[in-house]
């Protein structure tokens, strides 16, 4: 590993989305009313003949209804399939199908947008193009293909008209969530809330491809300054690549939680996973920038050994606030005791009274208590990490300091609750976090340890996310930036 310096990140150029009119947004609802009345009918039935329901009845009419609707639908089900840690294994299982199960676009239209975008017939460009797609992902469909050099290679094309699908999912649903996050506070609500106002402007540089061609790049140089010889990104055919258009080296591989495919293959995964867990991690904390939606779709355990990491339409930067909060995260996690009043004091600015006056804590307790959610998912083997249970412990300190019993379901208790959470989030909102930079890197960040919880819990169950002291400790002493 060299400190020599990290060439910036390249500039980010988002498309703007389009417009929306009222007729479309009535249209779409209606689509969307549709669909789920279909798929969720049997469950009402059942209800309705006061008969009982298995467990997690609603996942698979769900999971139907966001593959039917497909768009942004198919970006939640691609977080649910990916994050069994949060939304349980059996739920998560469910939407696995999420990852990669989009519409087939009709080869006449792949073709007419790649011989529009490079300006050259479909046979100039390439030698060969197999007519059926290797990838249907939500924004985009890829086919395998060989240049006239020889080369393999993967074409990705952005599906017509996304641009205004995705303006009018996002301009129907921001609204609700805005008005059930401020109704009930809930932190799930909260969250997707979040989600909603980072994919504006992440889904608006994923519709400009030429950001993850330069993204990809960018990545390829830094491979150069790491030790990491078992992670590798595709490289970028800039002459055949475009806004909507982006040609890549292809990589021959399986994704990385197939377990069958992965056993055929006669390669131990474990290494190629911490590998790809420290790349994430040594740019975020060096450079405070970050793969973005690393699920299982996007991380390929490849025939030669290596880990493959695809996808680079969604990439994180951190704030120089969060990358500070985050660097002191890990030096805390590596025993630095002083981080974790640092960590209470950062949050304190962050959010604003409604954290110590919400939580009832202040001080060493407030301290305490950020080092106790924090530190297992830090320190503790993956396999006994619980996302869940970090994400859901503000809610349960809120709760005990209102004397309100956290899991009673009780009408009277689930009321009680929501209206302290209400108020809560009222608070948060007036402090302004919402939709800061703060907040979206923050989500952002939470969602990937989401992925890795799931990867570690397969493939490292044993170690914990930063049991490679040197290693980070020496990211860690180099130059930030």
């Amino acid at each position: 590993m060299t400190s020599s310096a990290n060439p910036s990140m390249p500039r980010v150029h988002p498309r703007r989305l389009p417009e929306t009119t009222g007729r479309q947004l009535r249209s779409r609802a209606l689509q969307i009313g549709r669909v789920a009345a279909r798929h969720f009918a049997p469950l009402a039935y059942r209800g309705l003949r006061k008969r009982p329901l298995p467990d997690n009845a609603f996942a698979r009419p769900l999971r139907l209804t966001f593959e039917e609707l497909g768009t942004t639908f198919l970006k939640y089900g691609q977080l649910i399939g990916s994050a069994p840690g949060v939304f349980g294994e059996e739920f998560a299982e469910e939407f696995r199908s999420c990852l990669d199960t989009g519409p087939v676009v009709p080869l006449e239209q792949v073709r007419a947008t790649i011989e529009d975008e490079l300006g050259m017939a479909l046979e100039d460009a390439f030698a060969d193009f197999d007519p059926d797609p290797i990838g249907r992902a939500s924004i985009a469909v890829v086919h395998r293909a060989r240049t006239h050099d020889g080369e393999e290679v993967a074409v990705k094309v952005l599906r017509p008209g996304i641009e205004r699908r995705v303006a009018i999912d996002l301009d129907l649903f921001q609204p609700l969530l805005e008005i059930v996050a401020r109704q009930t506070g809930d932190q799930m609500a909260g969250s997707l809330l979040q989600m909603f106002d980072g994919f504006r402007q992440q889904l608006g540089e994923e519709l400009d491809l030429r950001n993850e061609a330069r993204a990809m790049i960018h990545y390829r140089g830094l491979l150069e300054q790491v030790d990491l010889p078992l992670v590798t990104v595709p490289a970028v055919f800039p002459e055949l690549s475009s806004s909507r258009v982006l040609t890549m080296e292809f990589l021959d591989g399986v994704p990385v939680d197939d377990l069958a495919a992965i056993e055929k293959l006669g390669i131990d995964p474990r290494p190629v996973v911490q590998q790809v867990v420290q790349g994430f991690l040594l740019t975020a904390i060096r450079w405070g920038n970050f793969h973005g939606d690393v699920h299982a779709g996007n991380l390929l355990l490849l025939r030669d050994g290596r880990i493959g990491v695809i996808d680079w339409g969604i990439v994180g930067r951190l704030d120089p606030e969060t990358h500070f909060f985050f660097r002191r995260l890990i030096q805390g996690a590596l025993g630095d005791e002083t981080c974790w009043t640092d960590i209470a004091d950062h949050l304190t600015r962050m959010v604003g009274p409604a954290l110590r006056e919400g939580l009832g804590l202040e001080g060493d307790e407030l301290v305490q208590f950020c080092r106790t959610m924090m530190e297992p998912l830090l320190t503790a083997p993956f396999g006994e990490v619980s996302l869940a249970a970090i994400l859901n412990a503000p809610q349960e300190q809120l709760a005990r300091a209102k004397g309100i019993e956290a899991h009673d379901r009780s009408i009277r208790s689930i009321a009680r609750r929501f209206r302290e959470q209400r108020r809560v989030r009222a608070q948060v909102e007036a402090h302004g976090l919402v939709a800061s930079d703060w907040d979206r890197s923050t989500f952002l960040l939470t969602k990937q340890l989401m992925y890795f919880e799931r990867y570690g819990k397969m493939y490292l169950s044993d170690v914990s996310i930063f049991h490679d002291r040197a290693f980070f400790e020496k990211v860690l002493a180099e130059p930030v930036g």
